[in-house]
């Protein structure tokens, strides 16, 4: 038997799991307005007390380059999950803070780093290949290194599941969105194509983050004073999205809730948000010659109809559609298909905590 603590460090929330052998949670604890300090009250005390378990899987956002499968913990990969820090500045400390946590109440226990970037590792060279000077590439290691991997993997396999389709015979986008989104193009069971890019940044407009931006209005922006690159990396990471859209909150429930009360600005925010979630549907399948199913996990794609009515829209040129009665019950794992379409669509429910379980068990029978 293996029990599996899985520490999942966002960028404010932190989730833990403890999952036995079948995988059945034996227990929990969420803090979603966590720190990030390594000795919080409440995460001490929860750690302390589980002295049964056999192993720990920690999240990590960014393995760049180095780290493509889940890695045993000691000092030279936390020096090394540092240093990717300023390529995911929100979430690597958050993560570091989690296993210094760890590494504390639970002395001894072997530990394993599953990485987000690592689902994206083997894309194909044309679509991990950035057009930039060569010198800058492999001076620098630039390539797409994509991300939300674990969610991704889990949810293109359950996707399979749900409608009765070998995972490596089917072409799935699935579609991560939350406070941070992002697609991935999943051929045969292996990623081909991502929205995100070299950083969190790129690709879907977020809660807080900008999505895709033509780099020369950035160089405009920081050109002649206008902006100083503090402020322009801060207003990226902190004050775009759908909060500079909409000039408030950043979660699209609010947003909603201002459009409906009548603001012009949430409204656009909605439109600008179900556009770039289109387009990049489209673009992922053109990835693969082509779509078997469409998947929806994270809080966005889990717990808002509107979301996925919006995008499904204006993808029926694919042979997607949905039944707006399923869309609207959906609760938990669900197919939300028109009836015969090209193109099934489902509901899957975010859990990174089983695909990180998966892969430490992996990596301790491959341990010596």
């Amino acid at each position: 038997m293996t029990s599996v603590l899985v520490v999942n460090a966002g960028s404010s929330s932190l989730k833990l799991r403890v999952l036995d052998d079948d995988d059945h949670v034996t227990a929990r604890l969420d803090l979603d307005r966590w720190d990030g300090r390594p000795d919080h009250e409440d995460l001490d005390k929860f750690l302390r007390g589980q002295d049964g378990v056999d192993v720990i899987g920690h999240r990590v956002v960014h393995g760049g380059s180095r780290f493509t499968r889940a890695v045993a913990i000691d000092d030279a990969v936390i020096g090394a999950i540092e240093d990717l820090g300023s390529l995911a500045p929100l979430h690597q400390p958050r993560a570091l803070a989690g296993i210094r946590a760890v590494r504390a109440a639970l002395p001894g226990h072997p530990a394993f780093a599953c990485f987000d970037t690592a689902f994206h590792a083997a894309l194909p060279v044309a679509a991990a290949t950035f057009a930039l000077p060569g010198t800058w590439t492999a001076r620098y290691g630039l390539r797409r290194y994509g991300f939300h991997g674990l969610s991704h993997a889990y949810a293109a396999h359950r996707s399979a599941q749900l409608t009765g389709q070998d995972s490596k015979r089917i072409r799935i986008v699935t579609c991560h969105l939350g406070a941070g989104s992002s697609l991935a193009a999943v051929d045969s069971g292996r990623s081909v194509d991502t929205t995100m890019g070299f950083t969190p940044l790129d690709g879907l407009v977020m809660a807080t983050r900008p999505g895709s931006v033509d780099p020369g209005l950035l160089i405009w922006l920081l050109q002649q004073d206008r902006l100083s690159l503090r402020e322009v990396a801060h207003g990226l990471e902190h004050d775009a999205g759908l909060a500079g859209l909409a000039g408030g909150s950043g979660d699209l429930r609010d947003v909603r809730a201002a459009a409906a009360a009548g603001s012009d600005s949430a409204r656009l925010a909605i439109d600008v948000h179900a556009h770039r979630l289109r387009r990049e549907i489209a673009a992922m399948a053109a990835a693969m010659e082509g779509l078997d199913v469409l998947a929806f996990t994270g809080g966005i794609g889990e717990h808002q109809p509107e979301a996925r009515a919006e995008a499904a829209a204006g993808l029926g040129f694919l042979g997607v559609a949905i039944d707006p009665a399923a869309n609207a019950a959906a609760a938990g794992d669900a197919e939300i298909s028109a009836a015969g379409p090209a193109v099934r669509t489902v509901v899957v429910t975010a859990r990174e905590d089983l695909e990180i379980a998966r892969q430490v068990r992996a990596a301790l029978r491959e341990t010596p």
